[in-house]
């Protein structure tokens, strides 16, 4: 199939949250199984330093009374084709903010259908977030072409109903008081980025108001856990990370511990207890807990934070206060820094996630690929990824709490804190989290069912059809269908349509 991608991020070219990374890892999988996948995305001011681009486009073309081009270059390090669109409102050497943040990628989305209108025409457009909602609107009247919507953060809704009306054209037929509503019930199929949440969205306390549309929609509505790049976030490989390490030699993780302290400033000290957070610091991501509970764990413990991000000034202003309260405790940097964060993962002993809400969460799986043992509370993508450790199963990958209070993460934390004095159950929780696959390709099949079913088109046999070649081959009864000459003739066929 002809699968086009559109979004705003895509990882490592330009990643603001966990989108970017799933747009920079799943077309790669994808393509690999047989179909032809591209990414439609901006041409942000900054991508120049990250990818090579043509200086001449492929194309030109004219939406909302605007004239854009498209550039034509691939994902670094793949084979997979990007489409950048290139116009001027994107050349900020930023992704999101500003005040024409709704217009522009409104246009962005305009002009991501008339490239698959007249330039290259998918089987499927997979649409990520608001930026792209329109999208599956104006296709709703496009047979040959089927909408797949993906809601990576329901918080973010897009621009109101009356907003649109100035900017672009909504079709007579579009219903919905803002981008996401209509995106959600106009795509032929909806999906979020773990089953958990799927269904959380659908209550009061989480569907930000659009319960209602998504539980009435709920037919077409689907959970599909995220995955990570396991070849991208490799400790035994990692060049970004002082000492390599696998969960059979987690005695070389000590010198990573080590030398974050020693660039961080803090207290040189393996058996102290070091806790890191790579986050947009944002009221979702459990913050005001964090900032309530900090001062009493570093008093009462001789444990060691570390804070690794940017977002709102409060929390940004309030953990420096901390910080400052703490030297050589907590170290705090408000920045972006992909080897600095890849260098917490490897050096600390559990990461700290106490999310109000988390669609899916990837800081707490490439964590544990890292050996840091997560602290979670238990909502969306992290119910479906950590379990709560239970020393006397000897079972599970991390620490997780429920209720959304202050005195819950404090009790979660000095938990993890006391499982870390036993070294040999600490180090068989440490190979059980690192062992957890969290691949791209069962994510993969799951995706590719949904694209063959809106396409009408039967489900995928190539995994079946080898299964069943092996068992006829070594099994006493094999299937008598399975090397029938019709069996044969209908896989070639749906192979052909594939």
């Amino acid at each position: 199939m002809r699968i086009l991608f559109v979004a705003a991020e895509a990882a490592p070219v330009a990643k603001a949250g966990g989108m970017g990374d799933v747009v920079g890892a799943l077309p790669k999988v994808l393509r690999q199984m047989g179909h032809d996948v591209r990414i439609f995305m901006p041409y942000y001011g900054f991508l120049p330093d990250k990818m090579e681009i043509p200086k001449k486009p492929v194309w030109s073309g004219t939406a909302m009374f605007q004239n854009f081009k498209i550039f034509e270059s691939k994902l670094p390090r793949t084979d997979v084709p990007v489409y950048l669109f290139g116009h001027p409102s994107f050349m900020p050497r930023r992704i999101y903010y500003g005040e024409d943040e709704d217009w522009r990628f409104t246009l962005f989305a305009n002009a991501a259908s008339e490239f698959a209108w007249n330039y290259w025409r998918p089987d499927v457009i997979h649409c990520h977030d608001w930026h792209a909602g329109m999208i599956p609107v104006w296709m709703h009247e496009t047979e040959d072409i089927k909408t797949v919507f993906t809601i990576h953060n329901l918080a973010y809704q897009g621009p109101w109903r009356w907003r649109l009306e100035q900017m672009t054209w909504c079709p007579w037929y579009m219903q919905g008081h803002n981008t996401m509503a209509a995106a959600v019930q106009f795509a032929d199929m909806v999906t979020t980025v773990s089953p958990t949440y799927a269904e959380q969205i659908k209550t009061p306390e989480y569907g930000e108001q659009l319960e209602g549309l998504l539980s009435y929609i709920s037919g077409k509505l689907v959970g599909i856990l995220n995955g990570i790049d396991q070849g991208l976030f490799d400790p035994e490989r990692d060049r970004q990370i002082p000492q390599n390490f696998t969960a059979d030699t987690l005695e070389n993780r000590r010198e990573n511990k080590i030398a974050l302290q020693e660039e961080l400033g803090l207290e040189v000290n393996s058996k102290a207890f070091l806790l890191g957070m790579v986050t947009r610091l944002v009221e979702q991501k459990g913050l005001d807990l964090v900032i309530q509970m900090l001062d009493r764990f570093i008093s009462y413990t001789d444990g060691q934070v570390v804070v690794l991000g940017t977002g709102d000034r409060y929390y940004e202003t309030e953990l420096w206060h901390i910080a400052s309260r703490h030297p050589g405790r907590v170290a705090v940097y408000l920045l972006h820094n992909d080897t600095l964060a890849r260098r917490i993962y490897a050096g600390t002993d559990a990461f700290l996630m106490p999310s109000r809400f988390e669609p899916c969460g990837i800081s707490q799986m490439i964590a544990m690929r890292y050996g840091s043992i997560p602290i979670v509370r238990r909502t969306g993508g992290l119910v479906d990824t950590v379990q709560h450790h239970v020393p006397s199963e000897n079972e599970g990958t991390g620490y997780c709490f429920d209720r959304y209070e202050p005195l819950d993460l404090y009790t979660c934390m000095i938990r993890a804190w006391e499982g870390f004095q036993y070294k040999d159950q600490w180090r068989s929780l440490q190979q059980r989290a690192m062992r957890q696959d969290f691949a791209w390709d069962h994510s993969a099949r799951e995706y590719e069912k949904i694209y063959r079913r809106i396409k009408g088109l039967p489900e995928s046999d190539d995994e079946p059809q080898a299964e069943a070649d092996e068992a006829a081959a070594t099994s006493e009864h094999p299937t008598p269908d399975a090397a029938t000459p019709d069996a044969t003739a209908e896989a070639a066929a749906k192979e052909k349509v594939a």
